[in-house]
């Protein structure tokens, strides 16, 4: 009977110490488990973080290697021509002889008019929709106006070609001719395709452009400033006037040089309106040629590597150009917008 007792006593002894938990024990595991799982977290951040990094440079590797493809591809046209490339007016396949002067010369002239026609068209259409319309009315332009900037511009070519170059033809060449045929500008006759064909529609291509960016820069002056202006006795006009457009200058200026980016990029549009002839006009006129166009018509048409060389300059050309243009408007218009969270427009 004894025995039974000590025996049952014994089981009970090492049930206890079996059951008992060991606080030192449980504290080393749960440790060794943090511990693995934050090294899981870091792995997976470190991860991540290279993955995210890889993508960013990457896009800074593909331009790097356009620029260092597009800059070989040229060398022959580089060295064969020189600085006469720029300054010569002479293309001929025939004779390889390239000089792209009229192609500078219609990109230059065709998107520097058509921003100084916008520009002023922006900044008033900005104006009404972020402190004169209502803001339901604000609120239904404002996505109109984006929606006119997604429209392909091969679509504002057709549009060009079927309704704009003939209205022109008929009606407003011939208007100009006969008040200010006197005048360099309007000499010549009436071609309905013409550099004025492509300004008008370069014009319409960058208003929304400039004014979705515009309105943004404009929607980023402190209401403050508006108030103050106000309270001064300022009249709404006398507000804009003297408050919100000279806070807003440079990223106004900015927006006007993206759309001058935009504009001197255009190809296909431009391409269906300008005429297509390498001639340096005084007159709005007669046709001309940009170097988006040229590439367009020709390239897949070479007839030497030189050929294929002299085209591929023009692109370099372009390229830099657009890539100059495109930071400095971005650099404006982040000055004015980098408090207010508009930074990436």
């Amino acid at each position: 009977m004894k025995s039974h007792i000590e025996v049952a006593q014994v089981q009970q002894d090492d049930v206890s110490t079996i059951s008992a938990p060991d606080p030192e024990r449980i504290l080393q595991t749960a440790t060794k488990t943090n511990n693995i799982e934050t090294v899981k977290k870091l792995n997976g951040d470190l991860l991540f973080r290279y993955l995210t990094t890889c993508f960013a440079f990457s896009i800074f590797a593909i331009l790097a290697l356009m620029i260092v493809e597009m800059t070989s591809e040229s060398m022959p046209s580089i060295k064969a021509f020189g600085w006469k490339f720029i300054s010569s007016s002479d293309w001929d396949a025939v004779q390889e002889v390239f000089g792209a002067l009229p192609y500078l010369y219609g990109s230059v002239v065709s998107s520097v008019l058509a921003l100084l026609l916008a520009t002023p068209l922006s900044i008033g259409a900005a104006v009404f929709i972020t402190e004169i319309a209502p803001k339901r009315l604000g609120g239904i332009i404002a996505p109109l106006v984006e929606l006119l900037a997604a429209i392909p511009s091969v679509i504002y070519g057709l549009w060009g070609v079927v309704v704009m170059a003939p209205w022109l033809q008929s009606t407003i060449q011939p208007f100009l001719i006969e008040h200010f045929g006197f005048l360099p500008l309007f000499e010549g006759a009436p071609y309905g395709v013409s550099m004025l064909a492509a300004v008008f529609i370069l014009m319409i291509m960058v208003v929304p452009i400039i004014t979705s960016i515009t309105r943004e820069v404009l929607l980023a002056v402190p209401q403050s400033q508006k108030e103050a202006a106000i309270a001064l006795g300022a009249t709404r006009w006398e507000m804009i006037k003297m408050a919100i457009l000279p806070y807003g200058k440079s990223g106004i200026l900015g927006a006007a040089i993206l759309g001058l980016g935009r504009a001197i990029g255009e190809t296909m549009a431009v391409t269906m309106v300008i005429g297509n002839a390498p001639n340096i006009s005084m007159s709005l006129l007669s046709p001309a040629y940009t170097m988006p166009s040229v590439i367009a018509n020709e390239f897949a048409e070479t007839t030497s590597k030189l050929h294929a060389s002299a085209l591929m300059e023009i692109g370099l050309i372009l390229m830099v150009v657009t890539l100059i243009i495109n930071a400095m408007a971005r650099l404006l218009i982040w000055s004015v917008t980098k408090g207010t969270g508009g930074g990436t427009v």
